[in-house]
């Protein structure tokens, strides 16, 4: 209880307003000039040094230009100048990648980083939430490295401590559009470090003609296109099982033909036989007699065949037991690829209940254990949900091309597949844009990796057919 005081002390003490809160002013301390210019100091010491440390042609040259105009004269200054130009425009005409590689790209990225990310990185970070604030404190990520090549710009960021790669896979959007690009990945280097990877233009913009057939026979990788970066997309064959999902004209037969394409050599020197399942009749029945009569349609022929393969496969393993742990491509033992097109068809929309489970027995088994002695599988379909393909997880390697909702990038390529940047569902669907062009995401690495196959024509299959139909 307050003494009650005489005159107007009482309302100075106690206020009459519920809720008023108490402010404190922390005392204030100032800082002398003198130290003030010292810190300042040393900061602009510390930066030149890491500048020229970083830097060291960059520092350099300005600095070699402006010794000899001040000891000689702006005439030699300028003479070395153009020397250097014309060295430099001599460079490019006559070895433009070494230029590249060695000056050009190193240019454009101090460019990209002076102009756009160290000039917009703290607003992108505030307005996307990956800045923090404590205790009136400002906490950035750091900026560390900017490197560029022919297509993209790889940032390399140190995280704040605490933060998860989830964080900034939750943002590609927000970081995509703050640096003016159309996309973003992300992909961890190691602890509390990332790389991002924003994309300047598009190597996959244009459809690919079908490649030539090789000249040698081999049954893998066989190059069936190309990679984002420009590089050629070599697909593994051997020793791997492939599922290929996508919407109705996303291009899987691309990747059906132009495997069957890069094999042809080896087919028909008796290395690699392709068994062809086609209950659609309408992709692969267009090269039939490339498969050495091993083509199905019908469910029941179907089923038959792909108890062939377990039954060619289990033979196998019983010859190698104890003698050998993986297979080596023969004309005895030749490695056997088991085309599906359309799986979904077989495994879930049959409407025969016991032929349904036995082709679905047989794929599991070929799937568990055909790859060790020369099985291999290659399966596609337009629905990857669970209850249509519940041995989508026996597929080491996958690939998705247009898919029509978000949550099915990760039901074919995994859990975080789509946060990391496999945009699957957003492949335009113009098929000139669109069609052939794919997320895939190999056993041997978790981060995918977009790329477009080369589209083979009814021309180019009946041709293949022609040159290869007879000696198959």
């Amino acid at each position: 209880m307050f003494k009650r005081l005489p005159g107007d002390e009482a309302r100075n003490l106690v206020t009459t307003t519920p809720d008023t809160a108490v402010v404190f002013q922390p005392a204030v301390v100032r800082t002398p000039a003198l130290a003030t210019l010292v810190i300042y100091g040393w900061r602009l010491v510390v930066a030149l040094v890491r500048t020229i440390w970083r830097h060291p042609v960059a520092t350099s040259a300005p600095t070699a230009l402006g010794f000899t105009w001040y000891q000689y004269g702006w005439p030699l200054a300028a003479s070395l100048f153009g020397v250097v130009v014309l060295s430099l425009l001599s460079w490019v005409f006559i070895d433009q990648p070494s230029f590249a590689r060695l000056v050009g790209w190193r240019l454009l990225a101090w460019w990209r980083l002076m102009s756009v990310y160290r000039r917009h990185w703290q607003s992108v970070m505030d307005v996307s939430g990956l800045g923090k604030r404590v205790h009136g404190r400002s906490y950035l990520p750091r900026l560390a490295r900017v490197q560029c090549d022919g297509w993209a710009d790889r940032i390399t960021v140190h995280m704040l401590r605490g933060q998860a790669v989830k964080d900034w896979s939750d943002r590609i959007d927000n970081l995509a559009h703050g640096f003016g690009t159309t996309s973003c990945r992300v992909a961890l280097i190691k602890g509390g470090r990332l790389l991002l990877i924003f994309p300047r233009r598009d190597p996959l913009a244009s459809p690919i003609p079908a490649l030539p057939v090789p000249d040698e026979p081999t049954i893998g990788p066989v190059e069936i296109g190309k990679q984002e970066d420009g590089q050629p997309l070599r697909l593994k064959v051997h020793g791997t099982h492939i599922l290929i999902a996508g919407a109705t004209g996303a291009g899987k037969g691309s990747f059906l033909w132009d495997t069957i394409r890069g094999l042809l050599p080896a087919m028909r020197a008796g290395l690699v036989e392709i068994w062809a399942l086609d209950p659609k009749l309408m992709e692969l029945s267009f090269g039939r007699e490339l498969f050495q009569g091993r083509y199905a349609a019908d469910p029941t022929d179907c089923a038959d065949l792909l108890d062939e393969a377990v039954s060619v496969m289990q033979k196998r393993a019983a010859r190698f037991a104890g003698l050998q742990r993986s297979h080596v491509p023969t004309i005895e033992d030749p490695f056997v690829l088991v085309v599906v097109d359309e799986v979904a068809f077989l495994t879930a929309y049959q409407p025969d209940r016991q032929l349904r489970q036995r082709i679905s027995a047989a794929l599991a088994t070929l799937t568990t254990q055909g790859r060790a002695v020369g099985v291999g599988v290659m399966a596609a379909l337009q629905d990857p949900r669970k209850e249509v393909m519940n041995i989508r997880n026996l597929f080491p390697d996958k690939i998705a091309l247009r898919l029509d909702e978000s949550e099915q990038v990760d039901m074919v390529l995994g859990d975080g597949a789509r946060d990391r940047g496999a945009l699957a569902d957003r492949i335009s669907p113009v098929p000139e844009l669109g069609a052939g062009v794919a997320y895939m995401r190999l056993e041997t690495s978790p981060e995918p990796i977009r790329v477009r196959a080369a589209y083979v024509s009814d021309a180019d299959i009946r041709a293949m057919v022609a040159q290869f139909g007879e000696a198959a």
